[in-house]
């Protein structure tokens, strides 16, 4: 993979944001599919809030992959080089409501932790821009993760 900016720092970003890019792909699939599969009393607000993040997720995967080619690396694509680098279990099709909303905290819990590790590589490489996308993101997952909780109260 070659990197442009020419710094091995840079080739740290990329590992990092790939791995991003790969858990909120598996997330945006595993939310969609929830939005699809979702039954029960609370049918019509989760069906709506899984649509929302759905959404969300996909103007969020290419913010994430257009980042990943202006440092000069190919994002990766395709569910075999997803399956390689996401760090969120498969779920299946037959969760009860609950469990969906409580299968997606766990997701969003673990891609806030992904682009912590983005962060990270990011700040050590001075790329402000990185920084900023990967800020975006924790806060967006760190706020959905909220709303998740919060709907699994009792």
């Amino acid at each position: 993979m070659e990197v442009i900016m020419g710094a091995n720092s840079n080739m740290a970003v990329v590992e990092g944001l790939s791995r991003v890019l790969a858990d909120s792909y598996t997330l945006y699939i595993k939310t969609h599919g929830h939005h699809w599969n979702v039954e029960g009393p609370n049918f019509p607000a989760l069906h709506a809030m899984f649509e929302e993040q759905y959404t969300e997720l996909a103007d969020a995967v290419d913010q994430i992959a257009e980042r990943i080619r202006a440092l000069g690396a190919k994002a990766p694509a395709g569910y075999a080089a997803f399956g390689e680098l996401t760090s969120i279990p498969e779920s299946g099709n037959d969760l009860s409501a609950e469990e969906m909303v409580a299968d997606l905290l766990s997701a969003h819990e673990a891609v806030a932790t992904s682009s912590k590790a983005a962060l990270e590589a990011a700040e050590a490489a001075e790329d402000e821009v990185s920084i900023d996308l990967m800020v975006q993101r924790i806060t967006i997952h760190d706020k959905t993760a909220w709303m998740l909780r919060s709907t699994l109260a009792k």
